[in-house]
């Protein structure tokens, strides 16, 4: 059995260019424009391009979309609470004013049963 070598510079400088070598003819094994594989791929990168691009879109629409019915439903109900508020803001007033005529009533009989019991 057989140690392990140690590469000497030559060893590492022909490896080195094999690699570069081998990298340079896969790359020249690619098609390039004009070829139909080529053109094929590119077509094809650009319908999936076209197709994130509408998904995108809808996806904005849809947030949109969204957003402007959320905002509506606050507003409608802002407006709910704000008639809400203004009915029982009313209601308290017409209690209140109600409470004072009883007040009134009471105090202008006590008032009617003094006068009557000085002139009676």
């Amino acid at each position: 059995m057989s140690g392990f070598k140690i590469p000497n510079f030559n060893d590492r400088l022909s490896s080195a260019q094999k690699a570069k070598q081998a990298a340079l003819e896969k790359f020249k094994a690619k098609p390039g424009p004009g070829d139909p594989e080529f053109e094929a791929r590119q077509a094809e990168r650009v319908r999936i391009e076209a197709e994130r691009q509408v998904r995108r879109e809808t996806a904005r629409l849809e947030k949109q979309r969204l957003e402007v019915e959320a905002e509506a439903k606050r507003v409608a109900d802002e407006q709910a609470r704000k008639v809400a508020e203004q009915e029982a803001y009313e209601a308290q007033i017409r209690a209140q004013e109600e409470l004072e005529a009883k007040q009134k009533a009471i105090r202008d009989a006590r008032y009617a049963a003094r006068k009557a019991a000085k002139k009676g």
